[in-house]
């Protein structure tokens, strides 16, 4: 991976919901230009990290062929994306002993940069942030965010007090943005129903290189 710093980085990727817009299952396993989107996430997300988890709930041997480990939830009820968030920085405490950061991705967004992570770093570095998220068209997403383990212990007490929306919890810490561009296409347009999927086969098709 690129060097973006001292320190291991781990990544997560968060497909621990219940895709309820998606009319449920499992909407990373939707196939996109003939490819799962899944699939295409892990593609680019793999080499900007050191190792990666992917957080799904129930059955874990439906994503046997992704040759990646699959962690739960470590906190019940469907608790959203810090939920899985929490989930990633334990597992790399138990599982990446050096790692300084964990590194989330959604699993619904397949036009992901390529150079996502290494951005985050280089502003956490530069504006010396506890975290850092995406943003994109004026839009925040903090689900495409870079996480120090340090603060693991920290958010899971902020969950045991009942903390559930991600503004919530980095609003007590010190919050950095990296800008990405829109033009041709939104790096974090997702595909959280049916027409967005259409969507993004039409903005896969107009913009295929060659």
């Amino acid at each position: 991976m690129t060097d973006v710093g001292q320190g291991r980085i781990a990544g997560v990727l968060l497909a621990g919901g219940l895709s309820r817009r998606m009319g449920g299952g499992d909407k990373s396993l939707r196939t996109l230009g003939g490819r799962t989107i899944l699939e295409r996430i892990v593609a680019v997300a793999r080499p900007q990290v050191d190792a990666l988890v992917l957080n799904a709930n129930g059955d874990p041997a439906r994503f046997a062929g992704f040759g990646l480990p699959v962690a739960a939830d470590v906190v019940e009820g469907y608790a959203g994306p810090l939920a899985g968030v929490l989930t990633g920085l334990e597992w790399a405490k138990a599982n990446v002993p050096d790692a300084e950061w964990v590194a989330s991705f959604a699993t619904d967004a397949p036009f992901l940069p390529g150079d996502l992570v290494a951005r985050m770093r280089a502003v956490a570095k530069a504006e010396g942030a506890d975290l850092v998220c995406a943003r994109s068209g004026g839009r925040d997403h903090p689900v495409f965010g870079l996480w120090p383990v340090r603060l693991a212990d920290d958010l899971r007490r902020a969950m045991e007090e009942g903390v559930r929306k991600v503004d919530v919890w980095t609003a007590r810490h010190r919050l950095a943005f990296v800008d990405f561009g829109t033009d041709p296409i939104d790096p974090f347009f997702n595909t959280n129903r049916p027409e967005d999927l259409e969507e993004a086969e039409r903005l896969l098709a107009a913009h295929k290189p060659g």
